[in-house]
């Protein structure tokens, strides 16, 4: 007890959560390889922190001690979703989409209504409470939870294209496969029925900041996740999405299986299928020929991408080993 506040085991949970979320974001912004990406996933940690900081300061009995907090601008929640998709853009084509910003403007609008509110003289605010509270809370969370439907579904989309270009590109794609990231994705559309269950709950009898502590909790967990995660992968040098896609050509007589097989023997008999970093691209230039051709005889010729192709050349290459000895 300090002065009318309260420090409660609530209060310690979330805040352990914030401090450590705050200093993933710091560490982000000096990572020097994917640079947009991980500024984004600092900003998102950012708006979590901040979407955790009136529970983390209510629990102590703050807004009931400063009551002009009211309208404080820190729950920007309408900037979750986006900035996870975008996050998930940056880091697999190596900056945000053409206008990536407008996907943020609900989120603006947002911190303008909240700003502008928070600024009111006290008694005004108060009366201003009583009025929009209920249906500023009902807004903000359907837009929030349609929000998390949407870009998780989009980011797995996106996620789902870039794996298939990578497997067609590259032998090591599993390295960048971000199967991680696929799970933050789904953790999205996890954390979506459990913010529209108590965002129902809270609707129909509001149940005040202790019955919403789980909701925060998972928020933190969900957080926590994705952060310590992009950190762990903050300096993996991604393939760029733009430079996978090969462009499709028009129809061809030539018999691509002969070249295909003609190209694996190749490759066999100069063992470049054992190289772990070996690439659509440097293969071409081994065997002499463009990657358009490379990618059709494996394509069309093997019905094969080319990492299925590669593996399954260095998969008999361990079973022959195998049977020697």
């Amino acid at each position: 007890m300090f002065d009318g506040l309260t420090f409660g085991w609530r209060t310690a949970i979330l805040a352990i959560a914030a401090v450590q979320l705050l200093a993933i974001a710091a560490g982000l912004t000096r990572v020097l390889a994917n640079r947009a990406a991980n500024r984004t996933l600092a900003a998102l940690l950012i708006v979590m922190v901040g979407i955790l900081l009136p529970w983390l300061i209510g629990f102590a009995g703050f807004f009931d001690r400063w009551r002009w907090l009211t309208f404080a601008p820190f729950q920007i929640t309408l900037a979750v979703a986006p900035l996870i998709w975008l996050y998930a853009y940056a880091l697999l084509a190596g900056r945000w989409p053409y206008k990536g910003w407008r996907h943020l403007m609900p989120a603006v609008v947002q911190a303008i209504f909240l700003t502008a509110s928070f600024l009111l003289p006290l008694p005004a605010k108060e009366q201003w409470w009583d009025i929009v509270h209920q249906r500023y809370s009902v807004v903000v969370d359907l837009a929030t939870i349609t929000g998390l439907a949407c870009y998780g579904i989009a980011g797995l989309r996106l996620l789902h294209r870039y794996r298939t270009l990578l497997a067609g590109q590259r032998s090591d794609d599993h390295r960048f496969a971000a199967r991680w990231l696929g799970r933050a994705m789904g953790a999205t559309l996890v954390l979506l029925p459990v913010w529209t269950g108590y965002a129902v709950w809270d609707a129909i009898a509001p149940i005040g900041y202790v019955g919403l502590m789980g909701l925060y909790v998972a928020i933190a967990a969900f957080a926590l996740y994705i952060g310590i995660e992009g950190w762990r992968h903050a300096a993996l040098p991604f393939p760029c999405l733009h430079n996978l896609a090969i462009p499709e050509t028009a129809p061809s007589s030539r018999d691509w299986r002969s070249v295909a097989e003609r190209w694996a023997a190749t490759v066999a008999a100069e063992r470049w299928h054992c190289d772990p970093d070996l690439s659509l691209t440097l293969l071409a230039q081994r065997l002499g020929t463009n990657t358009h051709h490379l990618s059709r005889a494996v394509n069309e010729g093997l019905g094969l991408n080319f990492s299925s192709f590669i593996g399954r050349m260095r998969a008999a290459s361990r079973l022959r080993c195998r049977g020697r000895s």
